[in-house]
């Protein structure tokens, strides 16, 4: 028995994966192509410029691609941008029947794909495997939907919460398993963001190490009275430019400059009653390349990112301990007075994370 519709699309989802953490900002596709029951060519995008997914399965089948059917977690493209529209190389293949997983919220695509194809005369299935392939680039829907960084905020913390003793001290609140979970969650962001006070308290790295990451994510920190220090592990690896503080406009460039020399680079804005404007710091995020955000601040910062509505994903490790009413909270003062205030998550998913329990959540 030959593979089936479902069975060929998990296969170009599972593609489409290979691209995880340097397709930016393009989505992840995979694409396959079957003829009499078997696979004759497969094939993903790997990055910006590069042949998209259903150029390379065509180009892998050859001129057995001529009468097969091709499997794509995305409606194809049918305009000219780094390369040419995958609508006119498949239908040019001779491609009879696609099967799409989800359509391209992409303006520029979102339906035109599907009707270029069926213009020719080329059967087009949609919705097989949906949910798999919205999961997959539901940071790009959303960017393309919203036109914001999609946000994930990650927390480690106590069963009741807490993320520090009330002296301060937190490592490490969760097991090796968790840590290293994380650092698979940075390989897939653009950016991971912490506040002035986390620098202060654990001088992170914030790279993701040991994952195999094609990418490193740009480093962020929330610092409007420019408190990070220079001897900061953040700044000591600002050659690589990737390192972004983002401060009050005032601070002066005499401040500024000592950080600048070893590769800093800062994203400068007004402070509006003592807080950044979310609508400031994404239109900064974007302009820097980050349409996925991973947020792993203290309680402060979580607190401001809630309140603010930018939060889409929480992810959350327990450890299986208890610290109590001292310590800190893994989320500050969100100020609500009324339980219908407060901000919903959906969960999707609970695990075991090594000797932790691993919570995903979106937001309502």
């Amino acid at each position: 028995m030959g593979i089936d519709d479902g069975k060929a699309m998990t296969r170009a989802v599972h593609l489409a994966g290979k691209g995880r953490g340097s397709t930016h900002p393009n989505p992840m596709v995979g694409a396959v192509l079957v003829k009499e029951g078997r696979i004759i060519g497969e094939g993903w995008h790997s990055s910006p410029g590069k042949l998209h997914a259903e150029i390379l399965a065509i180009e892998n089948a050859g001129y057995e691609a001529a009468g097969s059917t091709m499997y794509v977690n995305l409606e194809p493209c049918c305009h000219f941008g780094r390369t040419p529209p995958c609508t006119d190389a498949i239908t040019g293949a001779g491609v009879k029947r696609v099967v799409v997983a989800c359509l391209d919220t992409n303006p520029k695509v979102s339906g035109k794909g599907i009707e270029a194809l069926r213009s020719k005369g080329v059967e087009v299935v949609t919705g097989v495997g949906e949910s798999r392939a919205l999961e997959l680039n539901r940071a790009y829907f959303y960017f393309a939907a919203a036109g914001r960084p999609y946000v994930t905020l990650k927390l480690a913390s106590s069963l009741d919460g807490r993320i520090a003793t009330s002296s301060g001290h937190s490592r490490w609140i969760t097991g090796e398993v968790s840590r290293r979970a994380v650092h698979h969650l940075r390989a897939q962001v653009d950016g991971v963001l912490v506040g002035a006070g986390t620098v202060l308290a654990d001088d992170p790295h914030l790279t993701a190490r040991d994952v195999g990451a094609k990418v490193q994510p740009v480093r962020i920190v929330l610092d409007p009275a420019l408190k990070t220090p220079l001897e900061a592990k953040l700044v000591r690896a600002a050659e690589d430019r990737k390192t972004l503080l983002i401060v009050d406009k005032s601070v002066a460039d005499s401040v500024t400059e000592p950080f600048r020399e070893h590769g800093v680079r800062f994203i400068e804005l007004p402070l509006r009653d003592g807080l950044f404007s979310w609508q400031d710091v994404y239109g900064a995020l974007l302009k820097n390349g980050v349409i996925h955000l991973l947020v792993e601040g203290g309680s402060r910062t979580a607190a401001w990112f809630v309140g603010e509505g930018a939060v889409r994903r929480l992810e959350i490790f327990f450890a299986p301990s208890l610290l109590g009413g001292d310590a800190v909270p893994s989320i500050g003062d969100l100020m609500l007075n009324n339980l219908k205030n407060a901000p919903g998550f959906r969960p999707v998913r609970w695990r075991r994370s090594g000797g932790d329990l691993r919570l995903v959540a979106d937001k309502v």
